[in-house]
C-alpha cells in the first residue's frame, strides 16, 4: 500500500493542529467563564500574599519554621487591626454617596456661598469666585448645563462608590485567602518560577519571576499600601469630627494617595471647616494635629516601603487607579495600579531586551 502524498499528509497534520487548538481554546474559554466572578478577588489575594510574604517568612522563622501558624497569626492580627476602621469607613462612604444622590434628586443640596477672600486669590481668584457663586445660587442650572458632558462618567463613579462597602468586605475576604496562599508560599514560588521559565526560557525565566515579584511589592507597598494607611488615619478623624461627607472625603484621600497627589487638597478644607463650626478650640487643635500627622505620614512610610523595586511612572499609577475603579469598583482601585504597573514593567523589560539584542557586538581594539 502506497503512503499518502506529502500534500495530503500536510493537510491532515494542519487539520489536527487546528482541531487541537480549537479544543484548547474552548476549554480555556469555559475555564475563564467559570473563574471570572472570582478574578478580582483572587488577583487581590495574590497581590496581598506576595506583598506580605517577607513578613510571613520572618514570623515563620520566629515560630520555629511553622508557615501555617505564621499565616494564621498574620491573618488574625490583620483582621483585628483592619476590621473596625475598614467597616466604619466603608459604611460612611456608602452613606455619603447615598445622601448625596438623594439630595441631588430631591433638590435639597445646599452649597455655601464663597467668602469674599476667594476673589483675592492670584490668577484664578475671580474665575473661582464667579463659578462657586453660580453653583451656590443655581446648582441645578449648572448641573443641567454640565450633565451632557459628565452624565456617563458621574453615573459610573457614583455606582461604583455606592458599592464601596461590599468592595471593602471583599478586601477582608482577600486577606483571608492571602493567608492560605502564604501558607503554601514555597510551593507557589517554585510554581511561579517554573511558569516563567516555561514562558521565557531557563535564562530569562528566574529574572522575569523576580521582576514580577519586585514590581508587585513595590507598587502594593509604596503606593497602594501607603495610601490605604493614610486613608485609615484621616478617615477616622473625619468620621469622629462629624464632617459632612466623611466617607467621600476618605475616598478622595485614597484616590489622591494612590495617584501621588497632595492630600492637602482635602485636609486643608476639612481643618478650616472644623475651626469654623467647632465649639471647642482644643478639639479643633487636636484634630488639626491628627490631620497633619496623617497627611505627612506618607513622607515617612514611602522611604520605608517604596525604597526598593520598580520605579513606575506616576501616569501609569494614575491610569491604573482610575481605570480600575471605573471598571471594578473599590477593589479595582487597589488592583488596577498594581496590574498596570506590572504590565508596564514587563513590556519595558521586553523593549530593553530587544534594544540589547540589536546592539552590534564590540570588537576589542588591538
Amino acid at each position: 500500500m502506497l503512503p499518502p502524498p506529502p500534500e495530503k499528509l500536510l493537510s491532515r497534520n494542519l487539520l489536527d493542529v487546528l482541531i487541537r487548538a480549537g479544543l484548547i481554546l474552548l476549554l480555556a474559554l469555559f475555564c475563564f467563564r467559570i473563574f471570572h466572578p472570582f478574578l478580582d478577588l483572587m488577583l487581590w489575594s495574590v497581590i496581598l500574599a506576595i506583598t506580605l510574604y517577607p513578613l510571613h517568612q520572618m514570623c515563620s522563622r520566629a515560630l520555629g519554621e511553622r508557615p501555617n501558624s505564621a499565616a494564621t497569626l498574620i491573618v488574625l492580627l490583620g483582621l483585628v487591626i483592619l476590621l473596625v476602621p475598614v467597616v466604619v469607613i466603608g459604611l460612611s462612604m456608602a452613606e455619603s454617596v447615598r445622601d448625596l444622590v438623594q439630595a441631588i434628586q430631591n433638590r435639597t443640596l445646599q452649597i455655601p456661598l464663597p467668602p469674599d477672600s476667594v476673589q483675592n486669590w492670584p490668577v484664578i481668584g475671580q474665575y473661582v469666585f464667579r463659578f462657586w457663586h453660580r453653583v451656590a445660587t443655581d446648582f441645578m442650572g449648572v448641573a443641567h448645563q454640565l450633565a451632557p458632558h459628565l452624565q456617563g462618567v458621574a453615573k459610573k463613579i457614583a455606582g461604583q462608590a455606592a458599592g464601596v462597602g461590599m468592595g471593602l468586605m471583599q478586601f477582608l475576604a482577600a486577606f483571608v485567602i492571602a493567608g492560605v496562599i502564604m501558607a503554601y508560599g514555597a510551593l507557589g514560588s517554585r510554581t511561579a518560577c517554573d511558569i516563567a521559565i516555561r514562558i521565557s526560557g531557563p535564562e530569562r525565566g528566574p529574572g522575569l519571576a523576580e521582576l514580577c515579584t519586585g514590581t508587585i511589592r513595590a507598587v502594593a507597598q509604596g503606593v497602594v499600601g501607603v495610601a490605604f494607611i493614610q486613608t485609615m488615619i484621616l478617615g477616622l478623624g473625619f468620621i469622629v469630627m462629624g464632617i459632612p461627607g466623611a466617607g467621600l472625603l476618605s475616598l478622595g484621600v485614597l484616590l489622591l494617595g494612590i495617584t501621588q497627589l497632595p492630600v492637602v487638597l482635602i485636609t486643608l478644607p476639612a481643618i478650616i471647616y472644623v475651626f469654623m463650626t467647632g465649639d471647642s478650640l482644643l478639639v479643633s487643635i487636636l484634630f488639626t494635629v491628627w490631620t497633619v500627622i496623617g497627611g505627612l505620614s506618607d513622607n515617612v512610610l514611602k522611604p520605608l516601603l517604596f525604597g526598593r523595586g520598580a520605579k513606575v511612572p506616576m501616569a501609569v499609577i494614575l491610569i491604573g487607579a482610575l481605570g480600575g475603579m471605573l471598571s471594578n469598583g473599590i477593589i479595582g482601585l487597589f488592583v488596577g495600579p498594581v496590574v498596570l504597573a506590572l504590565g508596564y514593567e514587563l513590556f519595558m523589560s521586553w523593549v530593553r531586551e530587544r534594544e540589547t539584542l540589536a546592539e552590534p557586538p564590540t570588537t576589542p581594539s588591538p
